[in-house]
Formats: C-alpha cells, sequence, structure tokens
C-alpha cells in the first residue's frame, strides 16, 4: 500500500469518501474510548481525539486531493505556457481517470505548441532565403551591378516560385486546420494525372530519373486536383531525398474491387522504423537535409483521409535503399459528412504584444539598406497562481510569507509536552505547574520579535507573578483565573493588539493557529527528514524498544527465573498512567505549539477594528438619550440618600422588606447598571460631535457627570454587598462579586480620565492590565484566607458562624481558622484526616505554599469524645 495515497486502489470517489468518514469515525471513538478508560478528563480527551480524527482525514484525504491540487498547479503553469508538468496519475477511480486524461491533453497541447514554434521557425527560414536572394538581385539590377538577361529573370522567377510553393503550402496547411473540405468528385485517369505531375516535378531539375509504372486503363473517381497534390508532394519529397542521378519510381495498380493503390518509391537515405508514423505529423521530417517545410506529406495524409483511403510509409525491401510511401484509396469515395481533422495548433495562450524597448536599430546590411525587423514579440497573459487553501481562508488578514521551517522550535515544543507528561500528572498544583508554564512562556518570549517592547517586557512580568500563584494559593478557582489572563496578556502581547476587537481577535488566533500553523508544521515535520541523524535514531528506538518488549514478554513468561529478573529491572508502567500522560503531554505540547506559531507569524489583528463612528448632525440626538439616563441616575443618588438618612425603619415602612433583603434584592441589578453604562459611554462617545470647543465641553460635562454618578452607582453596591455580608457572611463568591464592582469602578475611573483628554487608545490594554492585577494582587492577599478571618471576626462579634461553609474551604484558609477558633470548633472544621492525605500526595515537585502551610498547622488528631461532639458544636455556632 502506498502511505502518501492509502485509497489509490480503491475505484469509486464515492466509496473512498464513505471511507473516509468511516475510518475518521472509528480513530475518534476509538481515541475516546482509551481516554475516558484511564480516567482522562474530558478538557483533554476533547482536543486530542478532535485532532486524531482530522489527522486521519488528512493522511486518507491527501491522496484523494493532491491530484486535483497538481492539476491546479499545472493548469496554472499551461496559462503561461509551460505544457511540462504533468499529474501523478497512480489512482483507479474517477480523479485517477481525469488525471490520466489530463496529462494526455497537456501532451498534446506540448506538441501544438511545439509544432507551432517549428512552423514559425521553418516559415522564418523558407521565407527568408528566396527573399535574401530576390533583395539582393533586385539591388543589383538597380545599382546596374547586373543586366536584366533571360538567365536573371529565370533566376527571379524561381525564387518568386519558390515562395509561392511555400504560400501554397501555408495555405493548404489552414485548410488541413480548418476541417470541413468538400470534395469536387469526377472521374480521373490516373495515368494521365501521374505523366503531368511527373512533367511538373521535371522542371525542378533536381537530378532524378521519374519512371512511371501505371496502366493506361486505370480509372477511378477522386478530387483530381487534391490527388494533384499528393503526387506533387510526394514527388518533390522524393527528389529532394534522392541523390544526383537517381530514380523515383511511381505506379500504381488495382486493389481488388473497389480499391486502387498509388506508390511512390526512391533511391534516398530512407525512412527509419521509429519514424514510420511521424513522418505524416506535420514538421515531422527526421531529416532537415532536404531543406523541406515539414508539412507536405502531413497534407498528403490529410487528402488520402478526404477520399476515406490512408497513406503509409512501407519498410524498404532487404538488399534496396530508399523511401516508399503507398497510398490505398477507394475508386469510388463516399467522403464523410464531418470528415476527421488533425490536431489543431489553436492558441492556448492569448497574446499580449510587448511594448517595444526604445534602443538603437539593427546593423544595417552591406548596401546601407536596413534589415528587416523581426516579428513583434507575443508574451502569456500572466495568471495568478491559486492560493493554498489556508491562504484563501484567512487571507490578508493572516499571511505566511518567509517563514522558514522550525525544526528547532518544533522539537522545543515537544520537549516541553514530555515535560508536563512527566510532571504534572497525578500531581496537585505547585512547583511542577509553576515550571511548566514558565519553562512554556520562556519559548514563547525568545519566538516572538517583540520581545523586548515595553508592553511584553511588563505581561511577561505579571504572567510570572500569576503562575507564582500555582506555588503560593492551594485554590484551585484562583488559578484557572491567574491562567485565563495570562492567556489575553500573552497574545496581546505577541500580536500587538490594542484595541478591544483586535485583543477578542488575538485571543482567537491561538486555537486558530492550529489550523493556521499545519503548512508551516508539515514543512518543519518535512525538514527534520533532512537531518541525518533525527529519523535514524527514531527508527532505531522504536524498532529497539518493540523488540524488547515482545521478546523481553515471551522470555519473561516463558522462564520464570527471567520473568523474574525482568520484574525486578523494568519499573511498573500502568497502562492508565501513559495514556493519561501521552494526552496530558499532547495536550500541553499542542497549545504552545500553537502559541509559539503566533508568536513566530502574528496575524495583523490590528485590522480587526469597528468602522469609523459617523458622529450626529444634531447634538441633541445624543444629549437628550443620555441626558435622560443621567437624570435616572440623580434620581437613584436622592433615593439611595433617602434609604441612608431614613434607616431601616423608612426602608421598611416604604418598601415592606427589611434592610438586609434590600440591599441584596438590588445589588445584580446595580452590577448590570454599571456594565451597561460604560457601554453607554462607548456608544455615546462614538456618536458625538467633537469638532468645535463648545462640542467638545458638551462632551465633557454630559459624559464626565454620568461617570460620577456611575461611580456613586458603585459605591452603593459594594456598600449593599458588605452590609449582606455582615448579616449573612462572608464567601468566596461574594468576594468575587465585590472584586468585580470594584473592577468596574477601576474603569469608570479610566473611562473619566479619558474623557478628560478624549482619547482613549490606552483603555483596553490598561482594562486588562488592572484585571490582571486584581488577580494577582487578590491571590497575594489570599482570598479564602480572607474570607475565613471575617467569618471568624463576624463569630466573636454576633456568635453566629457558618462552620460547614468553612469546611469548604481550601488548605489556604487553614492557618486562619485554626488560629482564630477555639480547639474544639477548628478540629471539627478543619479535619486532620483531610489533611494527612493531601500531605501523603505531596513531593518535591507539588510543593505549594498554602498546602505546606496547612501541614505545619494542622491540629492534632480529635480524640473519640472531641469527633462525636462535631455535629452539636457545628449546629450551636451557626444557630447563635
Amino acid at each position: 500500500m502506498n502511505t502518501d495515497r492509502p485509497l489509490d486502489a480503491v475505484r469509486s470517489i464515492k466509496v473512498k469518501l464513505g471511507l473516509l468518514v468511516a475510518v475518521s469515525i472509528v480513530a475518534a471513538i476509538l481515541v475516546s474510548e482509551i481516554g475516558d478508560r484511564a480516567e482522562v478528563p474530558v478538557w483533554l480527551t476533547v482536543p486530542v481525539t478532535v485532532v486524531a480524527a482530522l489527522g486521519v482525514t488528512q493522511w486518507l484525504a491527501r491522496g484523494m486531493t493532491s491530484p486535483l491540487r497538481e492539476m491546479t498547479a499545472a493548469a496554472s503553469r499551461m496559462a503561461t505556457g509551460d505544457y511540462s508538468q504533468r499529474v501523478t496519475a497512480t489512482a483507479t477511480d474517477e480523479v485517477g481517470t481525469l488525471s490520466k486524461a489530463f496529462n494526455t491533453m497537456a501532451a498534446d497541447l506540448a506538441d501544438a505548441d511545439r509544432q507551432r514554434r517549428q512552423l514559425v521557425a521553418t516559415v522564418s527560414h523558407e521565407l527568408r532565403t528566396p527573399l535574401t536572394a530576390q533583395q539582393a538581385l533586385l539591388e543589383n539590377l538597380v545599382d546596374g551591378v547586373v543586366r536584366p538577361d533571360d538567365a536573371v529573370l529565370r533566376t527571379a522567377l524561381a525564387q518568386a516560385e519558390r515562395l509561392g510553393a511555400l504560400v501554397g503550402d501555408l495555405l493548404d496547411l489552414s485548410r488541413v486546420d480548418g476541417g470541413r473540405v468538400p470534395l469536387a468528385l469526377a472521374r480521373v485517369d490516373v495515368r494521365g494525372l501521374v505523366d503531368r505531375a511527373v512533367a511538373e516535378a521535371g522542371v525542378s531539375r533536381r537530378g532524378t530519373v521519374h519512371v512511371v509504372d501505371v496502366p493506361e486503363e486505370l480509372t477511378v473517381t477522386a478530387d483530381a486536383a487534391r490527388l494533384h497534390q499528393v503526387l506533387a508532394n510526394l514527388l518533390d519529397n522524393a527528389d529532394r531525398h534522392s541523390p544526383a542521378g537517381g530514380t523515383v519510381t511511381v505506379s500504381a495498380g488495382r486493389e481488388g474491387g473497389d480499391r486502387w493503390w498509388l506508390l511512390v518509391a526512391d533511391e534516398g537515405a530512407g525512412i527509419p522504423p521509429e519514424d514510420a508514423e511521424r513522418v505524416f505529423d506535420r514538421f515531422g521530417s527526421g531529416d532537415d537535409a532536404g531543406g523541406g517545410t515539414g508539412i507536405g506529406l502531413a497534407i498528403a495524409s490529410w487528402v488520402c483521409e478526404l477520399h476515406g483511403g490512408s497513406i503509409a510509409a512501407l519498410p524498404t525491401p532487404p538488399g534496396e535503399r530508399g523511401a516508399r510511401i503507398r497510398a490505398v484509396l477507394p475508386r469510388t469515395p463516399q467522403p464523410p459528412a464531418h470528415p476527421s481533422t488533425p490536431p489543431t495548433t489553436e492558441e492556448t495562450v492569448v497574446p499580449v504584444p510587448t511594448p517595444a524597448t526604445a534602443g538603437p536599430s539593427p546593423a544595417a546590411p552591406q548596401g546601407g539598406r536596413a534589415a528587416p525587423s523581426g516579428p513583434p514579440a507575443y508574451a502569456p497573459v500572466p495568471v495568478g497562481t491559486p492560493k493554498p487553501l489556508l491562504d484563501s481562508l484567512f487571507g490578508d488578514l493572516w499571511p505566511e510569507t518567509g517563514v522558514r521551517p522550525q525544526v528547532k522550535l518544533l522539537l522545543t515544543c515537544v520537549g516541553v509536552g514530555v515535560l508536563a507528561a512527566v510532571l504534572l500528572p497525578y500531581r496537585d498544583m505547585g512547583l511542577a505547574l509553576f515550571v511548566v508554564l514558565v519553562v512554556g512562556g520562556a519559548v514563547l518570549w525568545r519566538t516572538t520579535e517583540r520581545r523586548l517592547t515595553t508592553w511584553t517586557l511588563a505581561t511577561s512580568a505579571v504572567c510570572v507573578g500569576l503562575a507564582s500563584l500555582a506555588v503560593l494559593r492551594a485554590t484551585d478557582w484562583l488559578m484557572v483565573l491567574a491562567v485565563m489572563l495570562g492567556i489575553l496578556l500573552t497574545t496581546t502581547a505577541l500580536t500587538d493588539a490594542r484595541g478591544l476587537l483586535s485583543m477578542v481577535a488575538g485571543a482567537a488566533s491561538w486555537p486558530l493557529a492550529a489550523l493556521r500553523g499545519l503548512p508551516l508544521l508539515g514543512r518543519s515535520i518535512g525538514a527534520t527528514s533532512r537531518v541525518s541523524i533525527v529519523w535514524p535514531v527514531v527508527r532505531t528506538a522504536a524498532i529497539s524498544l518493540v523488540a524488547l518488549v515482545v521478546f523481553g514478554g515471551l522470555f519473561a513468561s516463558g522462564d520464570a527465573i527471567f520473568g523474574s529478573w525482568a520484574s525486578a529491572l523494568v519499573p511498573q508502567f500502568a497502562w492508565d498512567s501513559l495514556t493519561f500522560r501521552f494526552f496530558v503531554g499532547f495536550v500541553m505540547g499542542g497549545a504552545l505549539l500553537a502559541a509559539a506559531y503566533v508568536a513566530l507569524n502574528p496575524p495583523r489583528v490590528q485590522r480587526v477594528v469597528l468602522p469609523a463612528g459617523r458622529p450626529v448632525t444634531r447634538p441633541f440626538e445624543w444629549v437628550v438619550p443620555v441626558g435622560l439616563v443621567v437624570a435616572l441616575f440623580v434620581a437613584f443618588v436622592v433615593a439611595q440618600a433617602a434609604a441612608l438618612f431614613g434607616g431601616h425603619d423608612y426602608v421598611q415602612r416604604t418598601t415592606g422588606l427589611t434592610y438586609a433583603d434590600y440591599v441584596h434584592q438590588g445589588f445584580g441589578q446595580l452590577t448590570f447598571a454599571t456594565v451597561l453604562t460604560l457601554l453607554t459611554i462607548a456608544i455615546a462617545a462614538r456618536k458625538a460631535p467633537r469638532e468645535t470647543a463648545r462640542e467638545r465641553l458638551v462632551v465633557r460635562a454630559v459624559l464626565g457627570a454620568l461617570c460620577a454618578l456611575t461611580l456613586v452607582v458603585v459605591g452603593s453596591a459594594l456598600h449593599r454587598m458588605d452590609l449582606y455580608q455582615q448579616a449573612y457572611g462572608f464567601t468566596v463568591l461574594r468576594v468575587l462579586v465585590d472584586a468585580f464592582e470594584l473592577w468596574l469602578g477601576l474603569l469608570v475611573v479610566l473611562v473619566t480620565v479619558a474623557g478628560t483628554r478624549l482619547r482613549g487608545w490606552w483603555l483596553p490594554r490598561a482594562a486588562l492590565m488592572s484585571a490582571a492585577a486584581f488577580v494577582l494582587v487578590g491571590g497575594i492577599i489570599n482570598p479564602e484566607a480572607w474570607v475565613a478571618q471575617h467569618n471568624i471576626d463576624r463569630y466573636v462579634a454576633t456568635g453566629k458562624l457558618d462552620a460547614a461553609y468553612l469546611r469548604t474551604l481550601g488548605p489556604d484558609a487553614t492557618p486562619t481558622v485554626v488560629a482564630g477558633l477555639p480547639r474544639p470548633l477548628s478540629a471539627c472544621i478543619v479535619l486532620p484526616s483531610t489533611i494527612e492525605a493531601r500531605a501523603a500526595r505531596e513531593d518535591v515537585l507539588s510543593w505549594n505554599l498554602g498546602r505546606s502551610r496547612e501541614v505545619s498547622w494542622a491540629p492534632a488528631p480529635m480524640t473519640p469524645t472531641e469527633a462525636a461532639a462535631c455535629p452539636a458544636l457545628m449546629a450551636a455556632a451557626g444557630r447563635r
């Protein structure tokens, strides 16, 4: 089986497509099942399954589509006049048949092009010789060098006849190409026709002797002029190739009841057997010594076909020499309604005259007259080479030009994937994850050309800080936020994204690079085959491993002593572990490889922008809607002041709600109102005219007032959440919501600054960096410990404690809980058995500061009496 084209043996394109779909589905199911049995998480199984299915599809489809790609490229080359390209036609299906037909067409076009070029060369040569002689003769006559006697005039006549004969041949050739030529059929005396043709041939005085052997009574029905044309061409060909004094024999006779034959034989060099068919092609004469144009025999063949006959070059009998050309024709021809035509030399390239360049004219020959200029030069119309599929898909937004194969980068990413497969599985978040993230980030930083820009250096520093949370904190959700923000920072640095949409496009370029980078990946893998040591080492290692496993397994199972040695020497690998590690390494290495492609060939995300805003013509068109929003904000601020100064009684009397329910009810709406306000400001900034100083003042005043009132809304939302937490307790989710609202308030401040200057190009990057800073600072503050401490403070102040919630907090909160609560209650919340189970999984590579401090603060194991009292203690803490 051809590994490059595995489906070539299948004879139907429909069956191939069915096999492709079936095998791809089987591959996807198989990989998914392997991952499921090895308990690989879905977020690792899905990308590997997709890649496996696409890989199998690509492998099978490559042989199906490669002939089409080759035909497209060859057709583009043909449009420029290059007919040398051929398509690999190894398939047996419809595409394979098309490929073979394409190759045949290309060969025919190449032959037609060759004939066209030979026609130009032959006609130029044949016309130049008599024209030069005639020109010289006429110049001599004009200059008085010779006198116009009979000999001189005969010479001029001979040259004119030569030109006439050549023009006649060209005219006949055009008729051959035209195809549809009617025959003027009449009774023809063959002997008389031959005698006249021989008499005309004798005028050429080539020194040959003509012998005629034709019966007197031979009469046929034919086109006399066309038959004379055949005889003239055959005799001319025989005379030119015969030696001086040679004999040319013309004979004819009946063949059967309805056919007759005509034979012309000479004593020349003869026709080689391999050229017996080619001599009847246009310009197919193998020997140019006779000075022919190469179209006489082609015309003779065409006339014979018009009559329903044939012509052929017969083998020379043993002991004789010379050519023998024999035509067999019907005595009463019935010409076909649509005569067959030889292949035409129709142009396949549209000629475009090449402009003449200024320069000196050709040197004049002796005599003072300028030499005739050559024919005008023609150039083929340029035809654009079709773009590859991915280039057409991504267009000018993400071109790939001048990117060389990246073997070192490929091997580096594979190495990082192997490192991740070794370090990450079966370990809690800690030092190993930090090492993998930093190494991957270093690869990207080294790959990008923007590594020394201010933004790249700043984002790199923040990304290292975010990655360090894997070592500092043992909170999974915090690390997820850190990784997501790190990805956004990385893509903006690699693509130099500045606007909001360009940042979104930059983030999308990371997964899309898995598709866009496939051509470079293929070239890089192909380049590894040119490194003499890589694939030999890989093949040797693979073959050695297979031999070791097969023979070692046989010997170990067949001999107890050998089996004990093997058990002692060979480590115990679990297939589930190997599978899980493979999935981790594949995903991590593939993700790094995709990001490395973005670093190496970043998309032009700067082009992904909103169209320029069109300001309104009348200021009230934007001032009135925004002014109404401002009025609503003012009313809301007044309501908040009334609630603040009126106190709980006013709220309950007015709304029927307790103050805690009142503040909890509106927090979500206020947060959404803050987001909606930022969107309103963005729309107003695009629509508000800013041509005059007055218009700019209005923009600053209206939007500035809206921003100031929005800050009041943000403060109100934060105050409401604080009161709610004081009443019902603190949780991580509520703290995250507080942080999000606080970040929105910071965005409002940044928007206010941008509005003051009426320039906000820096806002998207500032917003992203501030979000990353919030997560980094929040991670350093230790949010779970903060929540635990505030719940403990609330317990001290009110005696109320949600002990069940504190038990859900992670290792980061353990020291705070143990230090802040009484020993019986803290031992019920922080279970020593859970801490011991986590500590048993720890090693150097999974070290984490949060879990390390948890172990050092772990309470002593509870006695049975203390354990039995835990439910009552926790219930009592919740009821107070």
